[in-house]
This record gives C-alpha cells, sequence and structure tokens, in this order.
C-alpha cells in the first residue's frame, strides 16, 4: 500500500511537471526569471496591476474573434505555438500570457492559488474586451488553464464570454486521488512545502502526449518549470478539486474536451465531471487523443473542432468527437 502511495504521488507530480488548505510559504523567493525570457509579443496586466508576458498569433486582416488562451501547470506562453498560427489563419487573434507563478510571469515557481488565477483571467479578458470592443471574445484553458476557467465560469459574477473552451481540463481531485495519496501529500507539502520534485521517476510510463518532438520542446523551453514544490502539488489539487464542484454550473456556452489516452487526468475523474455537468455544455471525446490535445499527433481535429465552434457553437464539430461524446460515458 506504501509503495502504491508513493507511485500515486509521483504519477500526480508527473502531472504536473508535463502538463501537468495551504498558506503560500514566504521564506523562499520566487526564481529568478532570465532576462532573455521576459521578451514578448506584448503584456497584459494581472489583477494587482502587475505587467505578464504575452504571445499573440494574428490574423491577416481583421479579427473574427479573440481567445484567451491560458496554459497547464508549469508550461508557459508557448503551450499554443502549434496550434496558434492554424487558429490565426481562420480568423482567430490568439493571446497566449503566461499566468502567474509561470513561465516569466510575477512570482515564478511559487503557487499563486486558484482564486488569484481566476481573477487575474478576469483582469485579462476584461482588457481584450477594450482592446477589441464588439468583437466576439472566448477564455480557453488547457490541463490547469482549463481548472481556472471552470473555477470562473462558474462563478455567479463571471465575466462576459461568448464561449468557454476547456481542453483536459485538470480534474484529477482528491476523490480519484483516494485517502492515501490525499492524505500523504496533505501531510507531506505541510511539512516540507518549498521542498522540490521533478516527477522523472515516474515520466516514462506516463505521458502527456503521443508527440515526442513537442513533449521534447516543452522540456527544452527555459520557460517551463522542471522542479515543482510540494506546496504547489497541494494547491494545484486544490484547484482540481475546485473544478469538479464547478461542473454543476458550467454556463451553457461551454465545450469541454478530452482525449481517450489521456493518463494525466484518469477517465474516472473526467466522468464525475462528465456526469455532472450540464446537459447543455458541448462534450467531445476523441479516441486518439491524449492530455495535451491540441500539441498531439493527432491535433488536427481538435484544433479545427475549436475553430469551428467559435464559428458555429450548434454546429456538429468537424471531427465527430461531440458525436463519440454521446457514448463515452457509458464504455
Amino acid at each position: 500500500m506504501i509503495r502504491r502511495g508513493t507511485w500515486l504521488l509521483k504519477r500526480l507530480i508527473v502531472m504536473v511537471a508535463l502538463a501537468g488548505c495551504t498558506s503560500l510559504p514566504t521564506t523562499m523567493p520566487a526564481a529568478p526569471v532570465p532576462a532573455a525570457l521576459v521578451r514578448s509579443d506584448d503584456t497584459l496586466t494581472l489583477a494587482d496591476g502587475a505587467p505578464t508576458p504575452v504571445r499573440i498569433w494574428r490574423p491577416a486582416g481583421a479579427p473574427r474573434a479573440v481567445v484567451l488562451a491560458l496554459h497547464g501547470f508549469n508550461d508557459s506562453r508557448d503551450a499554443y505555438a502549434l496550434p496558434g498560427p492554424v487558429w490565426a489563419a481562420d480568423g482567430l487573434l490568439v493571446y497566449a500570457p503566461d499566468q502567474r507563478g509561470f513561465g516569466a510571469a510575477p512570482e515564478r515557481g511559487l503557487w499563486p492559488g486558484g482564486t488569484r488565477l481566476a481573477d487575474d483571467a478576469v483582469a485579462m479578458l476584461g482588457q481584450l474586451r477594450q482592446r477589441h470592443p464588439g468583437v466576439p471574445l472566448y477564455a480557453m484553458g488547457q490541463s490547469m488553464g482549463g481548472a481556472v476557467l471552470m473555477t470562473l465560469a462558474a462563478r455567479p459574477s463571471a465575466p462576459a464570454v461568448d464561449g468557454w473552451i476547456l481542453l483536459s481540463p485538470a480534474v484529477w481531485g482528491r476523490m480519484q486521488q483516494g485517502p492515501a495519496l490525499a492524505a500523504g501529500l496533505w501531510l507531506i507539502a505541510g511539512l516540507a512545502p518549498a521542498v522540490t520534485v521533478t516527477g522523472a521517476e515516474v515520466a516514462v510510463r506516463v505521458r502527456a502526449s503521443d508527440n515526442r518532438a513537442a513533449l521534447i520542446a516543452l522540456v527544452r523551453n527555459p520557460l517551463t518549470l522542471r522542479r515543482t514544490r510540494l506546496d504547489a502539488v497541494r494547491g494545484l489539487t486544490d484547484l482540481m478539486d475546485a473544478a469538479q464542484d464547478a461542473a454543476s454550473r458550467l454556463p451553457a456556452n461551454t465545450l469541454l474536451m478530452y482525449g481517450e489516452h489521456d493518463m494525466l487526468v484518469p477517465a474516472p475523474a473526467m466522468r464525475q465531471v462528465w456526469n455532472h455537468s450540464p446537459a447543455t455544455v458541448r462534450r467531445a471525446v476523441y479516441p486518439a487523443g491524449w492530455h495535451l490535445l491540441v500539441q498531439d499527433l493527432g491535433r488536427a481535429g481538435p484544433i479545427a473542432d475549436v475553430a469551428a465552434w467559435t464559428r458555429d457553437p450548434r454546429a456538429w464539430l468537424p471531427s465527430g468527437a461531440d458525436l463519440a461524446a454521446a457514448a463515452w460515458p457509458s464504455r
């Protein structure tokens, strides 16, 4: 039982390293950001007024829609390097910021808390509304970014957007982790919150994607956080619990996307969200998809589906993933 609990903890660490009730210690400063990493296409302002770097993919002409694209845990604004140009060619103006605590954003290496991340998203969405008045606005999040948007979309005061796009949202909460892992993580993170781990011991067995080149690029990217504080792992688990709780309050203009090969968000966790989400939520399942849906070798389907859904949310998705979703929870 102890060995299994240790392996599950490492699996969770791999999730946050590859993506994929605590107080933040103040004794350890944020990881330094090399000056070269700060350069970006632009900046957006976080909820406390701090600037954060943004990578932008612009269409050739006037955009038909604007997308705020949030990355996963330990990732950065470069998470959308593969789909960004494709969406731009389809008329989408994509803004991908570094979220607080990640990339070259403020407080790099420290867990900011799910509420602060959601508040930052509110601030950035407001700025994009001001920059592009009258243009449809979408909020998209991958993995941790998806979990942040789930908690935000479920707020009574959620910002008005034209759609919420959730790419493999991180919803592996304590209910699916089991009491041994949840209790062990709570204890270890409480005793040694600033200890950092990598999860490399099980990275071979737990893969985020079938696209080896994309995974290598992620690991080699200097913006990627390669070590994870234990209090951040616990903080992410808190966020995943909150995202699961938010599932029943998701608005109708939500697209929820999941790959059947996802090893970082196990099927039971996603089924919990699936079964508690309102029937009006558009669900999409990709039989060949992994966790990083828009970076996978089969990314063309999910990428095209996002573009099509922003054109007409009532039409069938080009890939047929919404048809596959109808039977998925029962399989």
